[in-house]
């Protein structure tokens, strides 16, 4: 019989610890009347009288060449070589019909959008009740509201505000496999900065191994200030003893080296 196509959703955490699906399939399955043989009752197929029970027929043609003969399936038993003629009443001959039916699905962790998954004579019930082929569950995983994957790592984003990336912070982050993880935000937190987490990404299909967790840091600048606090930021500028105003930086300056080598790997599709 033919091969199955079945779709499934799953969330971004049946993916990385694993599931067992329950799903429902329509598919067709052996008639349960003649159980395959396509005949009512006692009846039996007859031996084709077209083909002689041969299941195909042969014509020769004439050409420029000579002779051709060529072979085709039979046009009355359409290849099966016997012909039914008391068909039974529920398949009408096919011993086979279509029927709805629950099946479970072993889905392993660390399986990605796309990936299908094999059940062996789960498909289609051959015509005259032949054998049935496969069914391939295709894993369609659905958006998470924190982390984005790729691959077997995971990236989230976290927004810092301005005066903990100075002084250095602690965020925790509820982890897809870990649970609430602390995040360490280390002082001096420039905006666009990655702390990866090694280990705490997805695990790798059939393999103990897993991904990494990248935290992309959002600095984020209040956009506005009371008089209050713009006086106590000017009073720590004059600390600092910053007597400088904004300016363009050289490309080559060793600031900005970094910044535009990620800019360049960004348009390079890198």
């Amino acid at each position: 019989g033919a091969d199955s196509l079945l779709r499934t959703r799953l969330t971004l955490e049946e993916c990385a610890t694993g599931v067992t699906k329950h799903l429902t399939v329509d598919t067709a399955v052996l008639c349960d009347v003649c159980v395959g043989k396509g005949t009512h009752g006692d009846a039996t197929a007859q031996r084709c009288t077209t083909c002689g029970g041969a299941g195909e027929v042969q014509t020769v043609q004439r050409s420029f060449l000579g002779q051709v003969m060529t072979s085709r399936p039979c046009p009355t038993c359409r290849g099966a070589g016997e012909v039914i003629t008391d068909p039974c009443r529920k398949c009408d001959g096919d011993g086979r019909v279509r029927a709805r039916r629950e099946i479970s699905a072993k889905v392993p962790a660390g399986v990605a959008n796309g990936m299908r998954i094999r059940l062996a004579a789960q498909g289609e019930v051959g015509p005259g009740g032949g054998p049935a082929g496969d069914l391939y569950v295709e894993i369609v995983e659905q958006p998470h509201d924190v982390f984005v994957r790729d691959g077997d790592d995971l990236h989230c984003t976290i927004r810092v505000p301005m005066v903990d990336a100075a002084l250095g912070a602690s965020v925790v982050v509820e982890t897809i496999l870990d649970g609430p993880t602390a995040i360490s935000v280390p002082s001096g937190t420039q905006p666009g900065e990655v702390t990866v987490m090694s280990g705490y990404g997805m695990p790798r299909l059939r393999s103990g191994a897993r991904g990494d967790l990248h935290a992309h840091l959002d600095v984020v600048v209040p956009n506005k200030l009371d008089h209050k606090q713009a006086d106590l930021l000017r009073k720590y500028k004059g600390l600092r003893g910053e007597r400088e105003r904004a300016e363009v930086m050289s490309t080559q300056s060793e600031h900005n080296s970094g910044l535009f080598a990620r800019l360049r790997a960004t348009f390079s599709g890198r």
